[in-house]
């Protein structure tokens, strides 16, 4: 990881932390992908494929916890040595679980995009509710 200092000089950054704050209800998962490109952008990691899978991803978990994880509470960034993980607290004890669907519904395939493009994932009580984290694919090297 690469962030920039105060005098404009580039220093090495072995981990990174954040939180997000975002809004309950329709508006949550467009606000999630944008604050979350942002910020992995201004830590550096831009490539664009890799962007777009993190921003899919955050994307379905933001839905799945307004659907059905009664109320989002926080989006936690983590980011250490090109590994990026994810993780969503909400206030519903109920643990995700894929679906089986066919092509014609019109959801539950988000866990189904989560299995596809992070490398991992899980779900752990956590208060009243749970946290569902992601691991993302490594970030790609760039040359």
């Amino acid at each position: 990881m690469i962030a920039v200092t105060g005098d404009g000089k580039a220093d090495v950054v072995s981990e990174l932390n954040a939180e997000i704050e975002l809004p309950d209800g329709n508006g949550a998962a467009a606000a999630a992908r944008a604050a979350l490109r942002a910020l992995l952008t201004g830590w550096n990691l831009t490539d664009e494929d890799w962007l777009y899978d993190a921003t899919l991803i955050v994307s379905e978990l933001v839905t799945n916890a307004v659907r059905h994880g009664g109320g989002l509470l926080a989006l936690h960034v983590h980011a250490s040595d090109g590994r990026v993980s994810l993780s969503l607290t909400d206030n519903s004890a109920r643990m995700p679980h894929r679906r089986d669907t066919d092509e014609r519904s019109a959801g539950g395939r988000g866990l189904v995009f989560v299995d596809a493009f992070a490398q991992t994932w899980g779900a752990h009580p956590h208060g009243p509710g749970k946290q569902v984290w992601v691991q993302l694919t490594p970030y790609p090297h760039q040359s």
